[in-house]
């Protein structure tokens, strides 16, 4: 992994952007409405993760953007290098009274390999890794349950350990607007997200 002496420093300046959802015109930036808590997920090249939780029940909105890195509001460019520390995530906002967050890790886990360490599929770099950021205690707790859970159904297919990592979730910096909503601004654009087909318990439960 980079570190602050290897990274590119950044810049003061955010990201300009329009913060509109471009399916369900929510916002996709603080303040939201009460009720609303954040989960972030790294699951590979953001475009496809960010699909996978926008027309969910209960999910208010979702964006795209960089978290787990030292340089300060990076672009696009410098995360493709590698060298910032960034995973590509995606922030979604969901309406904890009509879904939860263990919903959510379940989609999480079975809309990727998670056992691919600095990569998904033909992506590599650090940048692709698997990562969950959490918010709160209760989400840490979950996140770490579900992945001794998965891990479990994952040997049993004959796959290698889970790689994810999961901290608290630091500075999360907005993409820039072409990457937000991707493929529903491009229907045929690339999404190189997979999953090993092993369902996971937590969704079973949740279903």
């Amino acid at each position: 992994m980079p570190t602050i002496e290897t990274s590119p420093p950044g810049r003061d300046e955010t990201m300009p952007i329009s913060g509109k959802h471009f399916v369900n015109g929510n916002t996709i930036k603080k303040p939201f409405p009460e009720g609303i808590e954040l989960a972030c997920f790294g699951m590979g090249c953001f475009w496809g993760a960010e699909k996978v939780f926008w027309s969910l029940d209960g999910v208010y909105s979702t964006a795209v953007g960089y978290a787990g890195g030292q340089t300060r509001n990076p672009t696009y460019q410098e995360v493709c290098t590698g060298r910032t520390g960034h995973a590509e995530v995606v922030l979604i906002a969901f309406d904890s009274q009509a879904t939860t967050y263990e919903a959510l890790l379940a989609q999480f886990w079975e809309n990727h390999n998670p056992t691919e360490g600095m990569q998904q599929g033909n992506d590599i770099g650090t940048q692709y890794r698997s990562v969950i950021y959490t918010s709160n205690d209760a989400q840490a707790s979950a996140a770490s349950a579900s992945r001794e859970s998965y891990q479990a159904q994952l040997r049993s297919a004959g796959y290698s350990e889970i790689t994810t990592e999961i901290e608290p979730l630091g500075d999360f910096y907005y993409a820039e607007e072409y990457h937000q909503q991707y493929l529903a601004r491009n229907p045929d654009g690339y999404c190189g997200l997979g999953g090993t087909g092993v369902s996971c318990p937590i969704g079973l439960a949740t279903a």
